[in-house]
């Protein structure tokens, strides 16, 4: 009965695809969103305090014990809580100098290095780094020195820690049950977060900007690391990065319709560059979850 039960359960919840697709939405709008406020408390500042309001809420949801979790689950953990701050503050503090689509195009190129590496061998192990070069290129314009140098090292950044991400919750998900590790690694975000967002939020909190910081706090990181944990346990990580390749067109779309950010011919070609390059390392493949999700 037990199993049948747990099967049951399985089968009831969204498949990845739809778990995946929630994610990159809800990342991209709560990153549209989130330029106004980051003006005003700074990006590393609007950072620190929605990473605060994620893991507050989640540790008091999930309220992990951490003399039960096995040392490697720990370590685990605390790598992801590491990477997760990293990428979130670069990622955000890119948004607020470059447009949103370029920004996530060059953030994915994180999961599609995770794609490609996956691989073995073939002529797409040349040929599909060159695409997503080209892909750059375009969005960066290293030929005139036009591109803003701050915001594609930041972006780039963000998408070595994506990559880092991508690994590091697979295992975490693996290890830990629930939402049990990304609660954990949430934590360790927000204190990584704290030396550089109270430095930029000091004298410009309000209990407004702190209320519009709790909402964003569900947009990005709180439903999107949540979603993606669940997906990461049922995908392969060169799926699941293959299956993001359709970020860098959701965040051009979020940026127009959002921000009223128009991207230029060569923009709308680099993004599809880097996405022709994240499909064509497509890997197939399901897991089975080691655990109740």
């Amino acid at each position: 009965m037990a199993i049948d039960a747990l099967t049951a359960r399985r089968r009831a919840l969204p498949g990845p695809v739809p778990l995946v697709l929630g994610s990159m939405t809800s990342v991209q709008v709560g990153a549209a969103l989130s330029v106004g406020l980051s003006h005003r408390l700074g990006a590393a500042g609007l950072t620190w305090v929605r990473l605060l309001w994620a893991a507050g809420a989640l540790l008091w949801v999930v309220r992990p014990r951490l003399r039960e979790i096995p040392a490697p689950a720990r370590r685990a953990a605390l790598a992801l809580g590491v990477t997760t701050g990293v990428m979130t503050l670069a990622y955000f503090a890119a948004i607020v100098r470059l447009p949103l689509g370029e920004v996530s195009a060059l953030e994915f190129l994180g999961p599609l290095g995770v794609a490609i590496a996956a691989r073995h061998g073939g002529r797409s192990g040349l040929v599909l780094p060159l695409v997503a070069a080209a892909g750059v290129a375009c969005l960066t314009h290293p030929w005139n020195g036009s591109a803003n140098v701050t915001g594609v090292a930041y972006a780039l950044l963000a998408a070595a820690g994506w990559a880092g991400y991508i690994l590091l919750t697979r295992r975490v998900g693996d290890a830990l049950p629930g939402l049990t590790g990304l609660a954990l690694s949430l934590a360790v975000a927000a204190v990584i977060a704290t030396p550089f967002g109270l430095v930029q939020a000091a004298g410009r909190l309000t209990w407004l900007a702190v209320a519009e910081a709790a909402g964003l706090a569900v947009l990005v990181p709180l439903l999107p690391y949540a979603l993606e944990l669940v997906a990461l346990r049922r995908l392969r990580t060169a799926a699941f990065g293959t299956l993001m390749s359709l970020e860098p067109g959701i965040g051009m779309l979020a940026g127009l319709v959002l921000l009223g950010q128009r991207p230029g011919l060569l923009g709308v070609a680099g993004i599809c560059l880097v996405v022709v390059a994240g499909i064509g390392a497509h890997r197939t493949g399901a897991r089975q979850p080691p655990r109740p999700d």
